[in-house]
């Protein structure tokens, strides 16, 4: 495991938080492929300072494998880190550092898979992707799709390597961020039942948001796999008002859904639209200008692929594991799988024990039967 450790080391001491510059490790990974054959392609983002990169090793034809990762990590800002969070420490078994878990680990250990494979022996391609901006909803390779589509051809599986702790993951959830722009009146505090109230009427769709909430438990489609085992919303700021004597005619209310993939997106946005202008309705006939104008930031897939499914029963031979989970958390993997690559969720680590906090880390144990994973996709390329 000492490539795999020491490509971890270079990873972890670039500091690449989300919606920030990743340029520097781009650099290193591609200069790293195209050292060992790879033909690789940069494809940068067309209005900040990051890209992804996608690269390619073996014969044009055959579908192959592709391995997924993202490289932005989450802040360490306000965190209490024992140690430098952008220096690789390994202690009792552990690696140390931002990334390791949340997915600089898999993605070393595919890095480092790429020194054992001989071209002259790939039967098969193998692809690799790297995107950016993941951690703030897929951003990134959503961005990066357009292009990144024509390279990828027709692989029969893709790996996406967040943490599952090496378990197959078949599914999670997908996900939309929106923000609710209430629109009302302003006026003296004193007259304030003369006007309407924006923050009113963005607590009055807020209940509303409740009551669809309320009613997808009751009735909903449900997956007993999930810890919340139907699609939920949740109500995350709420901001409005500029003094305690002016009547706000301004409120913003920004909120998520996330849903199971038998709950439609698009039939859910509808259901949202109509809570929205219901809510605004009553308002109208005090205030014309009333209104609820909805706005989405950004959104992804779920995923939910059969366990009958080749490219389930593909990840369980390589990690030599009957099991299968599905995620609360979302990944990249439903973006991929709406392209037609059969994909499923597998990498190193925990996200509920370790991702995202302070002293990250991912044991070495993992790490192994990460590298274990990546032998067995070797010796499925080669011949």
């Amino acid at each position: 495991m000492t490539s795999t450790l020491d490509i971890l080391a270079r990873l972890v001491a670039f500091d690449t938080i989300t919606d920030g510059p990743n340029g520097d490790l781009i650099d290193y990974v591609d200069s790293l492929l195209r050292a060992r054959g790879f033909t690789t392609r940069r494809i940068a983002d067309p209005d900040h300072d990051r890209a992804g990169l996608f690269a390619r090793i073996g014969p044009a034809d055959g579908a192959g494998v592709l391995l997924s990762g993202h490289s932005d990590v989450v802040p360490v800002a306000g965190q209490r880190w024992t140690r430098d969070p952008f220096r690789l420490s390994c202690e009792g078994g552990r690696a140390y550092g931002r990334g390791t878990t949340d997915m600089k680990g898999f993605v070393a250990s595919v890095l480092a898979l790429t020194e054992r494979l001989d071209p002259t022996r790939l039967r098969e391609p193998l692809r690799i992707v790297l995107s950016y901006d993941e951690e703030i909803g897929c951003v990134g390779l959503h961005r990066m799709r357009d292009r990144l589509a024509p390279l990828l051809g027709q692989p029969r599986a893709c790996i996406v390597g967040e943490p599952t702790q090496m378990q197959v993951a078949t599914g999670h959830k997908g996900k939309a961020a929106l923000r609710a722009i209430c629109h009302g009146q302003a006026g003296h505090s004193a007259l304030a039942p003369h006007f309407v109230n924006a923050l009113h009427l963005a607590g009055d769709f807020m209940a509303a948001l409740r009551a669809l909430q309320a009613e997808q438990a009751e009735t909903g489609a449900r997956d007993p796999a999930y810890a919340v085992p139907y699609t939920s919303f949740h109500v995350g700021m709420l901001s409005g008002g500029r003094a305690l004597n002016i009547v706000p005619d301004r409120a913003e209310l920004r909120f998520e859904f996330r849903h199971l993939a038998a709950d439609h997106s698009a039939d859910i946005l509808r259901r949202i639209r109509d809570a929205a202008d219901r809510t605004a309705a009553p308002y109208r006939a005090q205030c014309p200008q009333a209104g609820i104008e909805l706005l989405q930031d950004n959104a992804y897939p779920g995923l939910d692929v059969a366990d009958t499914d080749p490219v389930v029963t593909y990840a369980r031979t390589l990690t030599q594991s009957r099991h299968t989970t599905k995620v609360a958390f979302g990944t990249e993997a439903g973006i991929f799988h709406d392209l037609g690559i059969p994909t499923v969720v597998c990498g190193p680590g925990s996200m509920q024990d370790q991702g995202h906090k302070p002293d990250e880390y991912v044991t070495l144990d993992q790490l192994a039967a990460c590298d274990a994973m990546m032998d067995r996709v070797a010796d499925d390329l080669m011949r």
